[in-house]
């Protein structure tokens, strides 16, 4: 009798087991099961960032297509597979902690796997910095073909993450000059001034470039096509391919002409050219301008750019589908302008106030600028929104908006237009910069599998370099057997001083304050001078750290060093 029971029980443990399996594969998602159908190991990768797409902005953009396009979801919703952290290393120079990051440090986490201080593109938190690779260098070494696509200037942080490395994001000149040597094979985006030497080789007129280096020139001859127009762009049809579309940053959504290809269409153009390397591919593609959308406030054109952030996430994945060997990685690098459906105590919140806004308040503002009246300023809100009401206190916000400094930034003038939407809409913003929360990460295939969960940012680029069999440390130990990238000051006339101490730990020289030896070579350092074999030069003391000129870094050393003035690093081996 006891056999028997036993007999029965087991069954029924058997059946409840079975249909737990059942049940557990029935509640997968058509993505997920798409996925483990994939091959274990990816040939291609496409990378995704969302610059500034918080978990806010992505469900405004859900609650816009739900009221506005008849959809109940972004394409990107059904593809979450976890979320990121944001946060970066502390800066020692100003005391940021780190918590809350720009997207130099943030991209360089997520493209090299390394950690940075806000400002710095791809490499270390050093006195005397180490370049560290990403993905896409990673990819070279692999014979993969690698592209890079933004909306905002492609010099711009986020993008130069992935090809370049300086000590500070605001050297572009230098960015842009790093991309002519890397051997990328497709870049697309804004930012044409940092490439061109004349306005008059500017399609944009205009050129940031003081060096007289005309970069197009150097692209052309290694045989890139060349574009400036969607129609060019579409016509494309060689092995490696650059194209501008602005001057600085791409116009936002709600200001763009037709001339200007989608971030889909960009795609879809690189792709032809990628996939002709039978080794496959690694490409990243930024909505940049999300990012600037949240800094100033705009409502309208974040859900626009969100709206062709998610058009370019769905082509993607419909790629990788039809590919079967490519893994689709998105995230964000952080969220910015802390933005809230809902404020005021006020259980609601009401798009049409910005739905029917018909330009960027990058547009908007700088009519505001000029306008000298009451009547005026109430006019061009009226032009743009139909709004004919301001109140007072919107009147002052407004006036207050056109005090804010333009040459620091032009957010505070913009934010005030967008102040009177959002709080006419019920939506709130805590400021015009970043916040620390973390972000979604979506996907599909191999790579996506290993970022399910919490994570850290920096996993996002070892999911990918695993997912497609890349040798990150490999990479990074051959930037860093070339380059180094030193703090330094300049003397009154200009003359680089590098600081003696980082710069004797990173070489490893003997070196106790007054005297520095190395293969023989002893300098001794006195009265302002370093000395050595009948030689001096002149030396500053700053801050109790001693700067010395590159000379002696040369003669300690004994081998043949260059000072990269524009990318402000040394060339170990020229």
């Amino acid at each position: 009798m006891q056999k028997k029971w036993l007999g029965v029980i087991s069954a029924i443990v058997l059946v409840a087991i079975v249909g737990f399996f059942m049940l557990k594969d029935a509640g997968k998602s058509e993505a997920q099961e798409e996925a483990t159908e994939q091959k274990e190991k990816s040939k291609n990768l496409i990378v995704l960032i969302g610059d500034g797409m918080g978990i806010p902005q992505v469900t405004l953009s859900r609650i816009y297509a739900q009221q506005y396009l008849n959809k109940d979801r972004l394409f990107i919703d059904d593809y979450l597979v976890g979320t990121n952290s944001t946060n970066a290393d502390r800066n020692t120079e100003t005391g940021e902690s780190g918590i809350v990051t720009d997207s130099a440090a943030s991209g360089t986490a997520f493209a090299t796997g390394n950690k940075t201080y806000n400002g710095a593109i791809a490499v270390t938190n050093e006195e005397v910095a180490r370049p560290v690779a990403s993905i896409l260098e990673a990819a070279q070494h692999a014979n993969k073909a690698t592209g890079l696509i933004s909306t905002a200037r492609i010099t711009h942080a986020t993008p130069a993450v992935y090809m370049s490395h300086v000590r500070s994001r605001n050297n572009e000149n230098a960015i842009a000059s790093q991309y002519a040597t890397s051997g990328i094979d497709v870049l697309l985006g804004g930012g044409e001034r940092h490439f061109v030497a004349t306005e008059e080789e500017a399609m944009y007129g205009k050129t940031n470039r003081e060096d007289g280096v005309n970069l197009m020139e150097t692209f052309e001859k290694e045989g890139y096509d060349v574009v400036r127009t969607k129609d060019d762009l579409m016509k494309a049809d060689g092995e490696k391919l650059i194209g501008f579309f602005s001057n600085t940053h791409i116009p936002y959504n709600l200001d763009r002409d037709e001339a200007v290809p989608t971030l889909k269409e960009q795609f879809e153009a690189a792709v032809k050219v990628l996939e002709k390397n039978d080794e496959g591919f690694v490409i990243m593609i930024e909505g940049g301008r999300i990012d600037h959308a949240g800094h100033a406030n705009d409502l309208h054109s974040v859900v626009q750019e969100m709206l062709e952030f998610d058009e370019v996430f769905q082509a993607a994945i419909e790629y990788a589908k039809k590919q079967g060997d490519t893994s689709v990685i998105a995230t964000a690098d952080h969220e910015t302008g802390g933005l809230t459906i809902g404020s005021q105590n006020i259980y609601d919140a009401y798009l049409d106030v910005f739905e029917k806004v018909t330009a960027s308040s990058e547009t908007i503002g700088p009519e505001l600028e000029e306008a000298e009246t009451d009547e005026q300023l109430r006019a061009i809100v009226k032009k743009y929104t139909s709004i004919d009401d301001l109140e007072t206190d919107e009147m002052e916000i407004l006036r207050d908006g056109l005090l804010w400094d333009r040459s620091v930034s032009s957010y505070g003038r913009e934010g005030a237009f967008n102040a009177i939407i959002a709080k006419r809409g019920i939506f709130g913003w805590t400021g015009h910069g970043h916040t620390g929360v973390d972000v979604g990460v979506y996907g599909y295939g191999p790579a996506a599998e290993l970022l399910r969960g919490f994570n850290d940012n920096t996993d996002f680029a070892k999911a990918g370099a695993e997912a497609l069999g890349l040798n990150l440390e490999e990479a990074t130990k051959q930037l860093q057997e070339r380059y180094a990238y030193p703090k330094f000051m300049e003397n009154d006339e200009g003359v680089p001083l590098f600081p003696m101490e980082p710069l004797a730990q990173f070489f490893d020289w003997t070196y106790d304050g007054k005297i520095a030896k190395n293969n023989g070579v002893e300098i001794a350092f006195q009265n302002n001078e370093a000395q050595w074999n009948g030689e001096s030069v002149p030396t500053i003391t700053s801050q109790e750290q001693l700067y010395v000129p590159f000379e002696v870094v040369q003669a300690l050393t004994k081998q043949e060093l260059e000072w990269d003035s524009l990318s402000e690093r040394i060339v170990l081996q020229p």
